[in-house]
């Protein structure tokens, strides 16, 4: 407990200097601060309680500080206590309010209160004195006078006590409590003496949380100002940080449902019934939902950006292997909704499943994660026309649009817009699904000739197989430079690659094959060059995937590797490619079977059959060489 600035009880000398050094390093809080002059000077208060909350580090206290200091400019007294360090009871708290006016011992202090005529009353840590909100509410502040102010701060929100009873409802405001604005941040690190080239890295790193900014800045100034900024190389940030987030989770099946609602994008009873416990899932995300620094949507919950950061970053330190147990199990929950779901629904759950790779540093630039699942794609309407034959026609140029104006008439289902949540369309994509083009299709499109000429080559598709082909894609106000754009594009390729029943084959094209190279090779898709096409001068390149060779089963299972790898490198990828696979037609598979078996007993010959370079034999693994695979393969035939 302390007595602040208008008691003159204190040692002004040092209250004096902790008051200036509070005030050089505080920043931002414009409106809360408004909100409290505005109750000063109010000849009649417009509210008697002032709920502050927020996770623990987020400046709580530190505006407390500015509050009292703030009174004191206006002539009115402010006592300050900390619920951490009083007697969680009536009497306790009474004894510190005694003991902060400075009155002898009988003193009552509601009387020595009452007798003034304007006064603050700033209660931290308020989830400490939980046991007390009753009685606080209901019998010590209704005592204390009319021109009173309670200020309350906690990691909680107020019970809903507070807005239940008219009287209290009418007399609280509440605010809640979040991190700095990045201008705001920048101004905090310059004070802390961060040099301006580190702000970039310190706020991607912290999300404009203070208690974090500082802890950043004190790494700095120790480790010298070009130190790599990550917090799974600084556990000492994490564990203070991870104490202020969850100082008492109440059982270890709270603490896994805390980490799983870090790993996840966002969690529902269902995921916690799969990834913790079913039996205990109401409780745990009813409790999740209590916590300051855990939101809420309309597709589940959710924590800040630095908790998640922070709760994930610990459990892959602190212990791999259970980090790896959960990354599968939520991924198997996301996965199941992907079959189970359809339309926007499974759109939302491939956000889920795109949002695990958010960690690969070869995927991590090419996505805006923050506003995964913000938005959908919808088939076009006629009303669409005219916008995307005008970007295609702007950024591609005349002959592109016209392609484009052709598949609009010819397979206008091909077409997908994308919507925001306020109703606006940031671009679209084009997906043509051929079993085999018509004369007329490659006339008109000179990709389609080029494509089905690769296709001929590497593996031509069997009787009712699919060729999906990604088209066209673009952003209205950008071609394809847009991460926001991304996640669209990539939520309805990704539905399709894993949904479809019959492809044999997709491609994707880009404008610009350089950058996306490093992605594309993550996602196992190759460099069709054969297939790139030249419109309007510019040449646009193809990137390709059999599925076939790698069914979308045996797909997922090495993305879910990929995701789980923090340090891949695009080189890795590309060293040693893995030995193209064929695929059969029913024909060539039942000769390759015949012979495999009339050479059964001779190796050399075993050695030239095409099954070995089928997934059936190469997809084994294990320390037979090829021919033995091939061997017991036939034998458990």
């Amino acid at each position: 407990m302390s007595i602040q600035p208008a008691d003159l009880t204190r040692a002004p000398q040092l209250a004096d200097r902790l008051t200036a050094a509070r005030r050089r390093f505080f920043v931002g809080r414009a409106a809360e601060l408004d909100l409290f002059r505005a109750w000063l000077a109010a000849k009649e208060p417009p509210f008697s309680a002032l709920h502050i909350f927020g996770p623990g580090g987020v400046g709580k206290t530190t505006l407390l500080w500015e509050y009292a200091r703030i009174a004191g400019e206006y002539g009115v007294p402010a006592l300050l206590l900390d619920g951490r360090d009083l007697d969680v009871s009536p009497a306790g708290f009474l004894l510190a309010l005694r003991l902060a006016l400075g009155l002898d011992e009988g003193a009552s202090p509601i009387d020595a209160l009452a007798r003034l005529q304007r006064c603050v009353l700033l209660i931290d840590t308020y989830e400490s004195l939980a046991p007390l909100d009753g009685w606080l509410r209901e019998t010590l502040l209704p005592r204390l006078p009319a021109g009173a102010l309670a200020v309350i701060a906690g990691r909680n929100a107020p019970a809903p006590a507070w807005r239940a009873e008219l009287g209290w409802r009418a007399l609280t405001r509440v605010v809640s409590l979040r991190n700095l604005q990045p201008d705001e941040s920048r101004a905090y690190l310059a004070r802390l003496g961060v040099p301006e080239d580190r702000h970039q890295a310190a706020l991607a790193l912290t999300h404009g949380h203070p208690l974090a900014l500082a802890l950043i800045a004190d790494v700095l100034a120790q480790a010298g100002p070009a130190a790599h900024l990550d917090l799974a190389q600084e556990p000492d940030i994490v564990r203070t940080l991870l104490d202020r987030f969850v100082r008492h989770a109440p059982s270890p099946a709270h603490r896994r449902a805390l980490e799983v609602a870090a790993h996840a994008r966002v969690t529902t009873e269902a995921l916690l019934a799969e990834a913790v416990d079913a039996a205990e899932a109401p409780a745990l995300f009813a409790w999740l939902r209590t916590l300051s620094f855990v939101e809420q949507g309309p597709q589940g919950i959710f924590p800040h950006d630095l908790a998640r950061d922070v709760l994930d970053a610990d459990l892959r330190w602190r212990n791999p292997q259970s980090y790896q147990e959960l990354h599968r199990a939520v991924r198997s929950h996301v996965v199941r909704q992907i079959q189970a779901s359809s339309g926007a629904a499974r759109q939302l759950a491939f956000a889920d499943l795109l949002y695990l790779h958010r960690h690969s540093p070869i995927m991590r630039p090419f996505y805006e994660w923050k506003v995964l699942g913000s938005a959908y794609g919808e088939p076009a309407s006629a009303d669409d026309e005219p916008r995307i034959l005008e970007a295609l026609r702007r950024f591609e140029g005349p002959e592109s649009a016209a392609i484009a104006r052709y598949w609009l008439r010819r397979m206008p289902h091909a077409f997908t817009v994308f919507r925001s949540a306020d109703g606006s369309s940031p671009g679209f994509i084009t997906e043509l699904m051929l079993q085999e083009p018509a004369p007329e299709d490659t006339r008109s499109d000179p990709a389609l000739a080029r494509i089905w000429s690769f296709v001929e080559r590497s593996g031509p598709p069997r009787p009712g197989e699919v060729i999906h082909i990604q088209r066209f894609w673009s952003g209205y106000e950008s071609h394809q430079n847009d991460p926001a754009l991304h996640n669209l594009v990539a939520l309805t390729l990704g539905v399709t690659w894993l949904t479809h029943p019959r492809l044999a084959w997709s491609f994707t094209t880009v404008a610009d094959p350089a950058y996306w190279q490093p992605m594309f090779s993550y996602l196992n898709f190759q460099r069709a060059e054969a297939a790139d096409v030249v419109t309007d001068g510019r040449r646009y390149a193809f990137f390709a995937h059999d599925w076939r060779v790698e069914p979308p089963a045996v797909w997922l299972e090495v993305m879910e590797q990929r995701e789980l790898a923090t340090d891949l490198t695009p080189a890795q990828l590309e060293a040693a490619p893995p030995a193209p696979l064929v695929v059969l037609s029913q024909p060539e598979f039942a000769g390759a079977v015949r012979q495999a078996l009339r050479d059964y007993a001779r190796p050399a010959a075993l050695a030239a059959n095409p099954l070995l370079r089928s997934r059936l034999v190469a997809g084994r693994g294990g320390a037979e060489s090829g021919v033995a695979a091939l061997q017991q393969v036939l034998r458990e035939a």
